[in-house]
Order: structure tokens, then sequence, then C-alpha cells
């Protein structure tokens, strides 16, 4: 008699623990897990141009995780298939070759991975059951205090709504054991197209955290900020830092990918205000994870239309540089360098890099959200698109009055210029205040000026001005 086979069809959700793909009411007698590396990602981003929409920090990370997980489900008498293509089409020909009863995935919230899962029902045999499981969330959709077709427009009150009525979903145990392989190939495919990418980058050790992709490392991250920095201490008073590897979680480019869930990280939290008490700064963490609940739930009922328009317009002179880190305005300078060396840049780096492209340099926030796209390790598509589109002051809870005043940020956040000092070593020479910030005041003859300089700057100069004067 035929075994039972199913098929688990990963995306981001490559973890062992926590992971409701890997739970079973009736296992399969042989279960195949698999994961395909979109084709799309490595084409090109941008018109005209070559990086792929998957930069070598991310792909990285990714194959560093893909690598773990393989380990993981082989313990656990299991293991991982990673294929190159189309996910629709490769997973639909691995159902019908091991004649397949069910493929399980995670709901998803790109309108990519939506439109890959409702093409694969549609290529499906009639006889294999499609499931599609909620994972990697903190509130199922069932449990939301609303249908998704009325979910709030604004984050706050979606916060007010799921705080009064919901309960946050628990971790789910780590497998012990899984359903043997089928017979079928195992592994990973030729590298060629990853290590075309990948072999020239190295992450820039001033950084101040080396990250490294996979369960193991997401876990030991956790446990070290909550238990041994006691981040949920001063989290929401470092949360804006710039530098070094504890004023935040850093725990993002393990969230994005899977390798933990948010799921686990509220766990760890509750522990830790558990034994030391709750405050205001442990909450916080919770708060931001609430935000990327909204996020996500916002992707999924709005799909392509959080995009904007499909095709992006060709990058022009102003976003080549800034996203070279050549605008001539070091706090913004500064963080597109850190993101380019590094793929990763801080909440606070962020917001200001991307008001600063869309509201002073007047350029389309969609080629920013692309770049971040390419760049990020921690690339999450609801929270990336929803966050530029946020700034950009389209979408839901639109407003246009959200600009950042970069060098008055500046002035706030990085005073002495330590931040901007790091990244453009150029600046390490001048006095550890202002002068770094705005350096073409102080030696117009070495620093030209930014590609702009907005009205609001020189108001803020004249107040800031006439208050160091009283």
């Amino acid at each position: 008699m035929t075994p039972t086979v199913d098929i688990v069809w990963l995306h981001n959700e490559l973890r062992v623990a926590d992971n409701p793909l890997l739970r079973f009411e009736k296992p399969p007698e042989q279960l195949l897990c698999v994961y395909v590396l979109d084709q799309r990602w490595l084409e090109a981003s941008f018109p005209g141009e070559t990086s792929a929409r998957i930069g070598p920090a991310r792909l990285r990370f990714l194959w560093q995780s893909l690598i773990e997980l393989r380990g993981e489900l082989l313990r656990r008498g299991s293991d991982l298939l990673v294929r190159i293509g189309s996910p629709a089409e490769e997973v639909a020909a691995l159902a019908q070759q091991l004649n397949a009863q069910c493929v399980r995935v995670a709901a998803q919230s790109g309108a990519d991975e939506i439109a890959d899962i409702k093409a694969l029902k549609t290529e499906l045999p009639e006889s294999v059951r499609l499931d599609v499981i909620e994972s990697g969330i903190l509130i199922n959709r069932e449990g939301l205090p609303f249908p998704l077709e009325a979910l709030p427009d604004s984050f706050s009150a979606f916060r007010r709504r799921v705080e009064a009525h919901c309960t946050l979903n628990e971790p789910l145990p780590a497998p012990v054991t899984l359903p043997p392989w089928p017979e079928a190939s195992r592994g990973f495919p030729p590298l060629q197209n990853v290590c075309d990418i990948t072999a020239a980058w190295e992450p820039d050790e001033r950084q101040g955290l080396a990250y490294m992709g996979g369960e193991a490392a997401g876990l030991e991250r956790l446990a070290e900020y909550v238990w041994e920095q006691h981040g949920p201490a001063t989290y929401k008073q470092t949360r804006n830092g710039l530098l070094g590897s504890n004023f935040s979680t850093r725990l993002s480019p393990w969230l994005a990918h899977g390798c933990i869930s948010p799921s686990q990280v509220h766990q760890e939290v509750k522990a830790w205000e558990a034994k030391h008490g709750s405050g205001e700064s442990s909450y916080w963490i919770t708060f931001e994870l609430l935000w990327r609940e909204y996020f996500h739930r916002v992707a999924q009922l709005e799909g392509t239309a959080m995009f904007g328009a499909r095709e992006l317009p060709k990058p022009c002179a102003h976003f080549t540089a800034w996203r070279e880190g050549n605008t001539g305005l070091p706090f913004v300078d500064a963080a597109m360098r850190e993101l380019r060396l590094t793929g990763w840049i801080s909440n606070r780096a962020r917001q200001n890099a991307a008001s600063f492209l869309v509201k002073d340099l007047g350029v389309d926030w969609r080629l920013g959200a692309a770049w971040f796209e390419h760049c990020l390790i921690d690339y999450d598509v609801a929270s990336n698109w929803g966050n530029w589109g946020y700034i950009a002051g389209i979408g839901r809870d639109p407003r246009q009055e959200r600009y950042f005043n970069v060098l008055k940020q500046a002035g706030h956040y990085d005073p002495k210029g330590f931040y901007v000092a790091n990244w453009l070593p150029e600046l390490r020479a001048l006095p550890c205040d202002l002068a770094r910030q705005q350096p073409w005041r102080v030696l117009p003859e070495s620093f030209s000026p930014p590609v702009v300089e907005p009205g609001a700057w020189q108001r803020w100069l004249i107040n800031h001005a006439g208050a160091s004067h009283t």
C-alpha cells in the first residue's frame, strides 16, 4: 500500500519550535519539507540595472538559516529540499510526483506569496488537500475582535482593540520526531546563482553585532538580550540608539525569516517581567511586536495596493546619491553606507533616511522601499512596505505631515557625531559636536553642501541658535 505523504512548503518559518506546519493531529507516514527560492528574487530590482531584489546580506542570512534548519530536521528524522524557481510550479510538481495527500503552507502577507498559494491551488489535483495555516503571528485571524475587512485604519485603534479583547498566542514546543523522508530528492541545488550574489560581500565589523542566520543564533540573541543585558528594563529609553549591539533587541532578522517567532519573544519578555517586574520599557517590546502584527494584517487586506503601481520608475540622480550615501548630509549618508555594508540599520536611521528621500529629495517612495528590500537582512514584506507607505503619508491613516527634520534629528540623536564619524571616516578629524553633522558650514573648502537644504532646516537653525544664547 502506498504510504501517505504530506508536503510542508516553507517560506518565512525557518524553525522547528513554534512551527504549526510541523504539528499534526494525525501525522502522515512520510513528510517532505521544501523551500523554494523564488526566481523573481534573483531578477533586477530597478529598470536598466542588474542588482537583484534579494541582496547579498539577506541571501547569505537566508542560506545560513536553511542550512541550520536542515540539520534540525535531520535530527528529527526528516530533511529539507531546497529548489530555485517558480514556487507554485515546483511545489505542484513535487505533489504530483509523490502522489501527496496534502500540502501544508503558512498564510502569507506578501502579494506575490499570496498569489503563489492561489496558483498552487489551481495546479494541484483534486485529490491533494491544501492546508493554509497561520504561523508567526501573535493573534490568529479568528481570534481578532473584528473581521479582517474591518481592520482599524490606524495602529493605535488596532492596538486598543486587541489589547482589550485578545490573548496573545503561546509558542508551541518543537517536535521530538517527524515522519520519515519519502523516495525523493533532498538537499540544496547547485549554488551558482547564490554564490554569484554573495561571493564579494562580507559584513562590516563596525556594525556592532555579527548576524548569523538560523534558529539557534536567534534564540541565543533573544536570551542574551533579555537575561544577560536585561534589555526589557531599558528598551524604551535606548531603542532610538544608533551605535552598539544592545540599544535595541536586534531580533528583526530572525523574526523576518521565521528563525524565531513573535510569540517566543513575547513569552521571554513576560518571563523576565515575572521575575523582575513589568514596566513601560518592557511593555514597549510587545508594543513593537503589535506594530509588526498590524502591518501583516494590512498587507493581507490590501494586497498589491500596498505596493503602489507595479512598475518602478527609473532611478534618478537624487535617488542614486541617496542609496550610495553621497547626498552631502552626514546623518543620512552614514545610515545608507551602514545599510549597504551591513544589511541593517536602526529604526531611527530608517525613518530619517526614508523621510529625507521622500519629503526632501522628492523621490518616489517605492524606489526607497525597493532599495531596502534589496539591502536589508531583516526584510519583511509587510513591515518594509507598510513603514515606507506610512512615512510617505499614503495608504491607511494617511498624513502628509509625517516629516523628519533630519538636521534637527541628527543634533538630537547624534549630538557629538559619533555615529556619522563611525561610517564616514572623513569626519573623524572634526570636533565632536554639530560640526560633524554640518561639515560644509565649518570647512566649506573641503565639504560640499547637501544636494538640498530645505527651508525647515534653516528655520530650525535660526531657532536653535536663538535658544543657545538664552
